[in-house]
This record gives structure tokens, C-alpha cells and sequence, in this order.
């Protein structure tokens, strides 16, 4: 019999790694109806006609975020057949506080007591028999990075699911309980009755959502009791709830934890010591990028990256093709298209793989290991400075994967303005996608410098946070930011089996973007590259697609490279930011076949310096992001009047960002142009944006009405 158990708990709980532990390879991702979090799906090993539907990370089930309104209603709707509970046992009373919140639904819970193997480790034991007991469900220990326990914890889910439901436990004691059971009784015959206990405690903390289910009439008189409590106790109802669930997790853990007597620090404690210091933090993740960096664009990635791109492609692929195509009898503009457009395009793309191969490999080891945790840790000090939520680094993190679910993660942010001001500028971290912009610009103008790499990843964060600052304070929103609480998971062994299922993943919608999108950007490339208006076959430099650049270079002259072909190329990397690399495989390709054994990316010194060059980098990767982001940005800024307005800011300020470096690098080299007083005009433009004081909100309203 098909059954569906939706698995939830704390973020950094060990969910994740828990949820590829039960179902395998046999997963599907999606978005939730009508939102864009994602929504994960698999089913169970042991059974599988079970599905197990793996719900957003939350710390508690009141709706203040998408995440927590899904999982709210998915369990409140009754989707669920049981629920799997993944609760830290390294942190036992932070965690059963939502423990308490899913029993409140009358729900069929098992408790899955995960990194148990941890709190052995530390010496310390847990009495799984007495809070199994306490908490009126089962409690099953697990260890989901180690894989121990799996088959005990699906055996006592499906035997969970197979029962029947039970009313919940009355968790709360004295008036409090009192006054829940006097509202149960009003409520009655007015919501469901398994849902009755949970809609009391609602009623009880002024859940807003409750109005839309119980008659306001019943509400009204609810609400009389809940007056009456809180004068009783002086105190806010939510508030006095709240105080009743940590005082009942505080007698549940009594007597049921007994920690070691060890004396010392435990290993995570040491190392925290320095990677979260004050001082040391940012120098350490610094160095930490450089590595990740110097690794995956320069040494291990660089070599592979070169091997592919000469000797695989180059040597073998591109003329064997071409002369198997001849031998076929294949008309020449065909094998040209197949040859020049849309092998040489891809394979500009697919060469630069090895890269980020490395480069994901690399952040899985350090997201896995725990490291990354302290870093959205660390940055939740410099956000705070800048006005913006600590969750805002996560978007950041997860961002330089693919912008577009850096995107989505916003919507973890409680703040409206924070969410969509983080939604705007989540973009300007180098994504997948951009990284191989980085290497060709580090390879083709720097001699393969790692510090280009990391020099930019810092560049996005300073971007960030610059443009968090002038967002707010033209929308007259710049204040205390809101708290930010995230668990600190011990550090440990990476998973090999995590490490390369979030390889794999990250990789395949790479390679999935070049054969969809990358193939059909690069035979319309080829196209406008190899004929006129007139549809005559020309040369590149007197082709549409030259014309079109030709016509626009004025506008990037003053950033230090008009040449059409840098031009063209930054249009292209509107659609996808890959298209850059095959727009120049195209066209230095077909410059390089004109000048036999000439290695294509040598032309890029031809068409700019490396001041431009860096101008030229920093300009698309701080500008509109592809399609695919900005369609992800409309979804979470609501409108497209909001998007033009993030699109058009992005661009003017990667505009001025790749001016002011262009320039003032000009006047160090000593060969100042013209442009240079525009220049110190709009940074100083920029600066009074960033150091002015807020607008008044009525004000802001009007400014921004008629800037969109």
C-alpha cells in the first residue's frame, strides 16, 4: 500500500545526508506548487511503494517563512502518513523544540536521533527508552553520515504509518493547559478533529492563519480566554507558549542526558577557536578560497582544463570531424556549422569542465565537513554592519553553484525587504557558469593567477554588501538587522557518497545547459557570424553579427574594450554567461583556422590588455545574470516592473565598477584618458548613495516610482 512520510527537522540536523541515506539514487526535484523552494522526493529502499517527501528546514512551524508555511500546511493537510523527526542529538534541547510543535499536530512521530554516534564519541549517553517516554513517540538512534540504523528506523516509520492515529499528548501543564482545553471545547465541531489540540495552542499564540479556518464568531470568544490568560500571567500568549515548550524539553532532557565528566575542549571547540576568531576568520576563509581557487582554476583543474581543450578537442575532435564530414559528402556550410558553430562552441564550454569539476568537489568538502556553517557564522558580523539578515550569506553560498537557486534560498529571510534585496544582488557571486570566464580571462591575460579567481568571489561579496547598503537606504529601510540563529554542527569526516552525489548534481545541470542552450546559442552564433544582411556569405569581421557589435561599442569603449567581439560576447552572456566562452570559441576558431596551429585563446591579448581584460571580467560578472536568474528574481520579487529595476541597477553599477577600474588603473599606468573625470563623477555618485542618510519612506516611494 502506497504510504508517504514527509521527513523534517532542524537545518545542519543531518537531513539532508539522512534523506540520500533512506531513498538512494531514487530522487526527484521539483518546486513546491506556486513557490520556488525546492521540493525533494524519493523513495524509501526498504519499500518502494513508500515515498518519502523530504521538507524544508525549519526551526519551528510558525509560518514567518515560506519554508516553515510549507511544511506547516503540507503536514497540517494531512499529506503525511507518519513523520520522520531528524533531531541533533549533539543538541538535544534546541531541536525537540520542533519536536514538540509536530506532536502538537497529533501526528504518527518517529523521532530519528541522529549524529548519535557523536555524543558516544564525546563519552556522553542518552536513555533512549525514557525519552522515547516522555515524548509518547518512538526514538530511534541513528547515524545517517555512517549509515547505521537505516533499517530500524524504516521498520518503525512503515509500522508507525500502519497505525492508527491517536489523539496528541497534552504537553503543557497548569492554567496553560486549562485554558487549551477550554478553547479545544469551543472549537470543537469547527476544524478537524484530529487537528483540534494543534488549532487550541494556534489559537493560543495569535496565529494569523487560524482566522482564515475558525468562524470569527468562535474566534472572538477564543480569543476572550486567551486575554483572560495573559493578564493572569502578564504575558503575551505566543510568549507564554514558547516559555511552556522549552520548560517541557528542559524536564525531558533532565535525568535522560548524562554528559561525560571529561574535562577540555572537544575538537570542533579548538578549531572553532581560530576559524570563527574575530581576527582570524576572514584571513582564514580568505586563504581557504585561495586554495579552492588555486586548485580548481590553476594547478589540478588548470592542467586538466588545457589537456581537454588542446589535445582532446583541438587535435582530435574538431578535425576528424571535419574530415569525416568531408568524406561523407557533406556540404561545406554544414560541416562549418557542425565544425565551427556548434562543436567548436560547446567544446569552448566543455573544456573548461575539469574546472569546476574541482571547484565542486572542493565546496562539497567544505560544506559537508561543517566549515561552511561558520562562515555564514562569520559573515553574519559583516552583514550585520551593512543592515542585512546573517541568512543573506546563505543565498551567498549557495549562489556560487548556480545563481538561480541562490535566488530561491532568499525566501529563507523573514524581512520582505531583505529577501528582495537579497534576491537582487545574490547574482553578483561568480556562479558555476562564470567560472570559466574567470579561468579564460586568468589563463588567456594573468598567466593563470588564482588571484584573479578569488579576487573577484571577494569583489561579489564587497558588491553585496555596498549595494545591500544603497538598496536600503533608497527604499528608506536601512535599520537593525533581524537575529540570526544557525546550528553549528560538529565538524567530521566528509561523506564520499555526499561529496560526489553534490559533484554529480552541480555538474550535470552544467553539462545539461551546454547540449540545450549552449547548442542552439552557438549554431545562431555561427550564423550571424559567417553571413551578412543579405544573407551572403562573408567573413566574421564584415558579418551581422560584427555590425551589431560594431554598433554598440561605443558604449563600452570607455571600459577599455569596444572591439566588437567583446561586445557581442557580453550580449551573448545574457542568455547564459557559458555563451561567452562559445561565442569567442566561434570566432577566435575561425580566426585560428585561418592561421594554422594557432591556439584560439591567444587572440583575446589581441583584442584587449589586462586592465581591460579585468574591466571586462568584472562587467559581466556583476551585471544582469542569464535568463534563467532573472526569471527566478521575478518569482521572488513579484513583479517585473521590481525585476527591470534590479536588472537596470546591476548593470549601471557593474558599469561604473568596470569604468572606475579601467580608468583609475589608466592613471596608474600613467596613460589617463578622458573618461577619467566621468569616472570619479559616478563613484562619488556611488559613494554619496552608500554614506547618505536614509530617505523618508513616503519620499523613497515617489524616487523609486519614477526611476521604474
Amino acid at each position: 500500500m502506497k504510504k508517504n512520510i514527509a521527513l523534517i527537522g532542524n537545518p545542519n540536523s543531518g537531513k539532508t545526508t539522512l534523506f540520500n541515506a533512506l531513498t538512494g539514487g531514487s530522487q526527484r526535484v521539483g518546486n513546491w506548487p506556486g513557490v520556488t523552494v525546492e521540493k525533494k522526493e524519493g523513495r524509501l529502499r526498504q519499500a518502494r511503494e513508500v515515498t518519502i517527501t523530504d521538507l524544508p528546514g525549519v526551526y519551528s512551524l510558525s509560518p514567518y517563512t515560506p519554508e516553515e508555511e510549507i511544511s506547516r500546511r503540507f503536514l497540517a493537510e494531512g499529506n503525511a502518513d507518519a513523520v520522520i523527526n531528524v533531531v541533533d542529538a549533539t543538541n538535544l534541547e534546541r531541536n525537540l523544540i520542533l519536536t514538540l510543535q509536530i506532536l502538537e499536530m497529533g501526528l504518527p512521530v518517529t523521532v530519528a536521533l541522529n549524529m548519535s554516534d557523536v555524543v558516544e564519541k564525546r563519552g556522553d549517553t542518552i536513555d533512549m527508552k525514557k525519552l522515547s517516554e516522555r515524548l509518547g513517540c518512538p526514538v530511534v538512534k541513528v547515524s545517517a553520515l555512517k549509515r547505521e540504523g537505516m533499517g530500524e528506523l524504516a521498520a518503525t516509520v512503515l509500522e508507525q504509518a500502519s497505525s492508527c492515529p491517536r489523539p496528541p499528548k497534552n504537553l503543557f501543564r497548569g492554567e496553560l493547559s486549562k485554558a487549551i482545553s477550554e478553547i479545544s471545547g469551543l472549537l470543537d465541531g469547527h476544524v478537524e478533529k484530529k487537528l483540534l489540540y494543534w488549532y487550541s495552542v494556534k489559537v493560543m499564540e495569535h496565529d494569523p492563519h487560524v482566522r482564515k479556518t475558525v468562524p470569527s464568531s468562535v474566534l472572538e470568544r477564543a480569543s476572550e480566554t486567551v486575554r483572560r490568560l495573559e493578564e493572569d500571567l502578564d504575558d503575551d500568549g505566543e510568549a507564554i507558549v514558547a516559555a511552556a515548550r522549552y520548560e517541557f524539553v528542559d524536564s525531558v532532557v533532565k535525568g535522560i542526558y548524562y554528559r561525560s565528566k571529561k574535562d577540555g575542549k572537544s575538537v570542533s571547540d579548538r578549531i572553532d577557536e581560530a576559524v570563527t576568531n574575530r581576527w582570524l576568520a576572514i584571513p582564514i576563509f580568505a586563504a581557504v578560497m585561495f586554495i579552492v581557487y588555486y586548485l580548481s582554476v590553476t594547478s589540478v583543474g588548470g592542467y586538466m582544463t588545457d589537456w581537454v581543450n588542446g589535445t582532446v578537442f583541438e587535435e582530435n575532435v574538431l578535425p576528424r570531424t571535419a574530415e569525416w564530414l568531408a568524406g561523407m559528402g557533406v556540404e561545406d556550410w554544414l560541416v562549418s556549422l557542425t565544425v565551427d558553430g556548434i562543436i567548436t562552441g560547446v567544446g569552448a564550454v566543455l573544456g573548461f569542465l575539469p574546472q569546476l569539476l574541482v571547484l565542486f568537489l572542493l565546496l562539497a568538502l567544505l560544506e559537508d565537513s561543517g566549515y561552511m556553517a561558520r562562515i555564514a557564522f562569520v559573515m553574519d558580523r559583516i552583514l550585520r554592519r551593512f543592515g542585512l539578515s546573517g541568512k543573506s550569506f546563505i543565498p551567498i553560498i549557495v549562489g556560487t553553484g548556480c545563481a538561480v537557486p541562490g535566488i530561491m534560498a532568499s525566501r529563507t529571510i523573514e524581512d520582505e525587504r531583505d529577501r528582495k534585496i537579497t534576491a537582487m544582488t545574490t547574482s553578483f557571486m561568480p556562479c558555476s557558469a562564470k567560472l570559466p570566464v574567470i579561468a579564460l580571462i586568468s589563463g588567456a591575460l594573468f598567466g593563470g593567477s588564482a588571484w584573479i579567481a578569488v579576487s573577484v568571489y571577494f569583489i561579489g561579496v564587497f558588491s553585496i554588501l555596498v549595494s545591500g547598503v544603497i538598496l536600503k537606504k533608497i527604499r528608506g529601510a536601512l535599520g537593525k538587522a533581524s537575529p540570526f540563529v544557525m546550528e553549528l554542527p560538529d565538524y567530521h569526516m566528509p561523506s564520499v557518497r555526499n561529496v560526489l552525489l553534490s559533484m554529480a548534481d552541480r555538474t550535470w545541470h552544467f553539462v545539461k545547459k551546454a547540449g540545450t542552450i549552449i547548442v542552439v546559442a552557438s549554431g545562431l552564433i555561427w550564423l550571424l557570424t559567417s553571413y551578412d544582411w543579405g544573407l551572403n556569405s562573408v567573413d566574421a569581421g564584415s558579418s551581422m553579427l560584427a555590425s551589431i557589435g560594431n554598433a554598440l561599442s561605443p558604449v563600452f569603449s570607455p571600459l577599455g574594450w569596444g572591439d566588437w567581439r567583446a561586445v557581442v560576447g557580453t550580449l551573448s552572456g545574457l542568455v547564459a554567461k557559458e555563451n561567452i566562452l562559445s561565442t569567442f570559441g566561434i570566432l577566435f576558431g575561425m580566426e585560428a583556422v585561418a592561421e594554422d596551429g594557432v591556439e584560439i585563446w591567444t587572440y583575446m591579448a589581441v583584442i584587449m590588455t589586462p586592465l581591460a581584460g579585468l574591466s571586462f571580467l568584472l562587467f559581466n560578472m556583476l551585471c544582469a545574470p542569464c535568463f534563467a536568474a532573472m526569471g527566478a528574481m521575478r518569482r521572488e520579487l513579484g513583479s517585473w516592473k521590481e525585476t527591470a529595476f534590479a536588472v537596470g541597477y546591476q548593470c549601471a553599477f557593474a558599469y561604473v565598477v568596470a569604468l572606475a577600474v579601467y580608468q583609475f588603473g589608466l592613471v596608474v599606468q600613467g596613460t589617463p584618458s578622458l573618461w577619467f573625470i566621468p569616472a570619479v563623477i559616478l563613484v562619488a555618485v556611488a559613494g554619496y548613495l552608500f554614506l547618505r542618510s536614509p530617505r523618508d519612506k513616503e519620499e523613497d516611494e515617489i524616487l523609486t516610482e519614477a526611476v521604474l
